[in-house]
């Protein structure tokens, strides 16, 4: 190891800045166990990195499938000290009526329940052990809105209510926030913005870079804060 080798779990990890915060903290020496939909993209981290990560197909839209790998990452690693809840997904660009409801049910399942039902098999293990730091990620349509993104804004908003909420239960020791990562270059901004567009915000990679170390810095001192990645642009 390289440092002190944190415990970090990562959802959302086949692609975007989970994939690029993903293979930061693996290039720093930490130990990462990570999920995504994509059963192709699990093999071929599991290949790449070795047993000592713990990398799963899981939805997590399925509370069962989330019980039975948080289970099997506690047995491996213990409580995570950094629990990063990236998953998520967006619909195609349509004012809100035109938005079929698989689209619209997809993005509440996965963006709000999902990140739910990760926090409900992790942090009994966190909160018993005393110590660590829950990330949600939400988004600047988390905090403001634009047209054609209503499914997605409703989501994110729903993610800063209820990490402020998660803030205020949580005991002594132990710190929830809420993360506008930026605006980013990723398939997801790519949609909505087309790739002309999107391609002159930072890559995933440069993201990562910026805030993998931000993230480890932060404590029970920032339980409750809305936070954004230094360095990143909002808008």
């Amino acid at each position: 190891m390289k440092n002190d080798g944190r415990n970090i779990v990562i959802t959302g990890i086949s692609r975007g800045c989970g994939r690029a915060l993903a293979e930061h903290y693996l290039a720093q020496g930490h130990r990462v166990a990570g999920c995504a939909r994509t059963q192709e993209i699990v093999e071929e981290l599991r290949a790449e990195h070795g047993p000592l990560h713990h990398f799963a197909a899981v939805d997590v839209a399925d509370d069962e499938a989330v019980r039975v790998w948080t289970c099997d990452v506690l047995a491996h690693f213990g409580a995570p000290d950094l629990l990063v809840n990236n998953a998520a997904v967006i619909a195609e660009n349509a004012p809100l009526w035109e938005i079929p409801v698989y689209e619209f049910d997809d993005v509440i399942d996965v963006n709000i329940k999902g990140t739910a039902h990760v926090l409900r098999h992790f942090l009994p293990a966190m909160i018993h052990r005393g110590s660590g730091v829950v990330v949600n990620v939400s988004s600047g349509w988390g905090r403001s809105t634009s047209p054609e993104v209503a499914a997605y804004c409703a989501s994110k908003w729903a993610i800063e209510g209820m990490t402020q909420a998660l803030a205020q239960e949580l005991p002594r020791g132990l710190a929830a926030v809420a993360l506008n990562p930026g605006v980013i270059n990723t398939e997801m901004l790519q949609r909505c913005f087309g790739k002309e567009g999107a391609a002159q915000y930072p890559s995933a990679q440069q993201w990562a870079e910026a805030a993998g170390p931000y993230l480890l810095k932060l404590g029970p001192k920032d339980n409750g804060k809305a936070l954004t990645v230094p360095g990143i642009p909002v808008d």
